[in-house]
């Protein structure tokens, strides 16, 4: 995995609609997908190369909760240096096309929604879209995400 950085923690305050971030990236490699859906989406398309081949898509595809965990690590390294961490309050995540082995994937995210808590002053409610791209700059998964972050009077 590359891109992880030592940005400075970010604040309610700083997160102004429009702004976006840009992740490192991490590739997807077979055993790391297999031994993924082993785990967790143990599923014939997940899992072997064989049975994948005669599957809806052709060949080995990553789980989509592969997709999605892979891109929140790739947030909370290099993307998204919420101060506090990344906490979610719901949410939207789609899957447009398939992860395969060999796919680099990075997550360009943006801020669409911003909006202090009318009655926890120490926090306010971000909206950010996230889309997580393969080496080609195909959308593999979006996901849009309602985070909890604090303003800079919080004590976190």
């Amino acid at each position: 995995m590359t891109g992880e950085d030592k940005a400075p923690r970010l604040y309610f305050e700083d997160l102004d609609v429009g702004r976006r971030f840009t992740t490192g990236s991490v590739t997807m490699e077979p055993e790391a997908i297999k031994a993924f859906a082993a785990s967790f989406d143990p599923q014939p398309f997940h899992l072997d190369d064989e049975a994948a081949k005669a599957s809806f898509f052709g060949g080995l595809v990553a789980s989509g909760w592969h997709t999605a965990s892979v891109t929140m690590r790739l947030l909370v390294t290099s993307g998204l240096p919420i101060a506090g961490g990344v906490i979610g309050a719901g949410g939207d995540i789609v899957w447009p096309r398939a992860v395969r082995p060999g796919d680099t994937l990075s997550v360009v995210s943006e801020v669409v929604a911003a909006k202090p808590s009318a009655s926890r002053p120490e926090r306010g409610m971000v909206t950010v879209r996230s889309e997580t791209r393969n080496q080609d700059g195909e959308v593999v998964q979006i996901m849009t995400a309602r985070l909890v972050v604090p303003t800079r009077a919080s004590t976190y």
